[in-house]
């Protein structure tokens, strides 16, 4: 999906976070605004290799381990939703859904970098990292070597969109965690925030998703935030133009560059994608979108292309419409390049770290 950042795991950070956040909420309520690729990754059936049943025998209770990981940290640090979820995408669209971001580049045993060290992924927070760890833990003292941590992370992913407001939906199983974790393999498929809706719908179409998928994958960022290097350049120079983007909103242009000068700014500063409902999964994303209060160059592109626009407009006026179509676009995305059996994949004890 197009960029889905956070900020770094720091305190400070997300204190820097939240202040940014009722910033421009505060420059925005007091306004007319209402506040309310390359490297083709291989599709696979996922009726044929998933299951909502896989570990009904073998580890029946896996769910509620996993959720009273997550409601717990949902309640202790709320930002381990969108940073979830966004560990999910980007394990997803490199090498299948696979858990192959989790693995540590000092456990490689070579020179070589992980996924997780990639330039693209190197403001990935921990926050989503240690959500894993953790709800991996539980599972092992009571499921030792059964369970995923794909599946651990998809599970994840799904309970911090419920939490945060969103739909809940059942998440079919049986992946295992892959073998091969390779920085190189990631520029080439994580959509950048400054994408055409042409690249976007190119990337998109190589992990077997459509249009629609597209669209509706995106109102991931309904919730979370990004950093000012991502959207930067839409506040003083857009596409080289020397000038601002001139399709964002004037009072969220003033906001945001009081916070993301052009140069040398604080690298830790965020702010949400989400401007009017930055915490909560709804379907805001889109209403901003139309109200040309986009944060990404790629977000804002989705109301303006004549293909993607018409479906903003439908999500943007029917919450349900929005949800259900999410539930389905995370399934259909969860089934990217599964791997089954110890040819191809393995179940990790520590998702840091490879098999011997």
């Amino acid at each position: 999906m197009p960029v889905l950042t956070s900020s770094s795991s720091s305190s400070s950070s997300s204190f820097t976070s939240i202040s940014l956040s009722i910033f421009l909420l505060l420059i925005l309520c007091n306004t007319t605004v209402i506040c309310s690729a390359t490297n083709r990754t291989k599709i696979t059936h996922p009726n044929r290799q998933l299951s909502v049943n896989y570990y009904a025998k073998s580890c029946p209770q896996v769910e509620q381990l996993i959720g009273s990981i997550t409601s717990q940290q949902f309640k202790e640090s709320p930002v381990s939703g969108p940073a979830t979820i966004r560990l999910f995408f980007h394990d997803c669209f490199v090498e299948g859904c696979d858990a192959s971001i989790i693995i540590s580049s000092k456990q490689q045993g070579n020179k070589m970098l992980a996924e997780k060290d990639a330039p693209d992924n190197k403001d990935l927070r921990e926050e989503g990292f240690e959500s894993v760890r953790k709800a991996k833990a539980v599972v092992e003292s009571k499921c030792p070597g059964v369970v995923s941590c794909a599946d651990i992370l998809a599970i994840s992913a799904r309970d911090y969109v419920h939490l945060a407001g969103g739909p809940y939906y059942q998440v079919k199983k049986g992946r295992w965690d892959g073998k091969i974790s390779m920085a190189s393999k990631v520029a080439s498929n994580i959509p950048q925030a400054n994408f055409t809706v042409d690249q976007l719908l190119k990337l998109f179409s190589s992990k077997g998703l459509t249009l629609e998928d597209l669209v509706v994958l995106s109102g991931a960022h309904t919730f979370g935030f990004a950093h000012c290097q991502n959207f930067v350049s839409r506040l003083y120079d857009y596409r080289g133009s020397k000038q601002p983007d001139p399709v964002i909103d004037p009072r969220l242009l003033r906001a945001l560059r009081m916070s993301c000068p052009h140069y040398g700014g604080n690298a830790d500063i965020v702010a949400p994608f989400d401007v009017t409902t930055p915490f909560v999964f709804d379907h805001a994303y889109y209403g901003n979108l139309e109200a040309k209060l986009g944060l990404l160059a790629s977000d804002q592109a989705l109301s303006l292309d004549p293909r993607t626009k018409p479906i903003v407009q439908a999500l943007a006026k029917d919450k349900q419409k929005f949800f259900q179509a999410f539930a389905a676009a995370m399934e259909k995305m969860g089934s990217i390049g599964v791997k089954r059996g110890r040819k191809h994949g393995e179940k990790r004890k520590d998702c840091s770290m490879h098999m011997l």
